[in-house]
């Protein structure tokens, strides 16, 4: 097989049609480069070169060759270039999970930081809840991830991302829904509430209760869910009153009215970026400092 060496010998002598040139082109004296075109003669079982003591000129299967050692080359300098940008995290893609109400909050600021500190980089975007992104995260199928708290292995690192408030969402027609100032976490007592699910919702589902029993609240709950919009979608048609991250005011429903809530500890729901320790993905590392 040839050489990226041979056909770069080749090339220079096919553009200068002269020895001499071609070598002091090539930084090198003219016996190795002469060498150089007979090894790669050899290996093609082809002329490439008529060479006289005068003159030096293509041949047919030369000029033909000429093209595809020029491409050869330039896909080769792409290749090392782009591999050199991988290795800087320049370039090559993230893998980022995210939770769908993280979709209205942390995610903008994250693919923004991405798209100007690494504009060479693919970000691959996986919506999962928390529990899938730990496993993606620790299995490397994700390069990092925004989860709520969560008990995490020695492997990976979390660092917050964004605090936020909650806000009561309720039915247009509640009574509730036309009161002035703060909802009182009171007013939930005996009311159904459309709750987060303790299993695949348990970040939620455990502050909640951990909010009504502060404050001696019983509400009624109605469902058991573990997504924000599937929450929202079910206040839209009175079925209940629920609690949701401030960010979920985004979601814009018709029949779905929301109010600040009047909470001791002001922004009380956390959402953390986690990765692996030892992911060795450059544009991880440059993402990561920039964020």
């Amino acid at each position: 097989m040839f050489t990226l060496t041979q056909l770069a010998s080749f090339v220079a002598v096919a553009e200068e049609l002269h020895f001499t040139r071609a070598a002091e082109r090539l930084n090198m004296t003219q016996p190795p480069l002469s060498r150089q075109i007979q090894l790669l003669e050899n290996e093609l079982q082809v002329q490439l070169l008529d060479r006289t003591n005068r003159s030096v000129r293509l041949t047919p299967a030369g000029r033909a060759f000429l093209a595809e050692a020029r491409r050869i080359l330039r896909e080769a300098e792409h290749a090392t270039l782009a591999v050199r940008r991988v290795s800087t995290g320049e370039a090559g893609a993230i893998a980022v999970g995210f939770t769908a109400a993280s979709a209205y909050s942390a995610l903008g600021g994250l693919l923004a930081t991405a798209r100007t500190a690494l504009p060479g980089v693919e970000i691959l975007l996986h919506e999962l809840v928390t529990r899938d992104q730990l496993e993606a995260v620790s299995e490397g199928s994700l390069d990092v991830g925004l989860i709520r708290p969560s008990a995490i292995g020695a492997d990976l690192a979390t660092r917050t991302a964004v605090r936020e408030g909650l806000v009561a969402a309720l039915p247009a027609g509640h009574p509730m829904a036309a009161a002035d100032g703060p909802v009182q976490v009171k007013e939930f007592d005996g009311q159904n509430f459309l709750m987060y699910s303790p299993i695949e919702a348990r970040y939620f589902h455990e502050l909640l209760i951990s909010i009504f029993r502060a404050a001696h609240v019983r509400p009624v709950f109605t469902q058991y869910l573990s997504q924000v919009h599937s929450i929202l979608a079910l206040v839209n048609t009175g079925w209940g009153i629920a609690l949701v991250p401030e960010a979920a005011t985004q979601m814009r429903y018709s029949g779905v009215v929301f109010r600040p809530l009047s909470l001791p500890e002001p922004d009380p729901v956390e959402l953390d970026l986690v990765w692996r320790r030892n992911n060795d993905n450059p544009a991880l590392d440059t993402l990561l400092r920039r964020l």
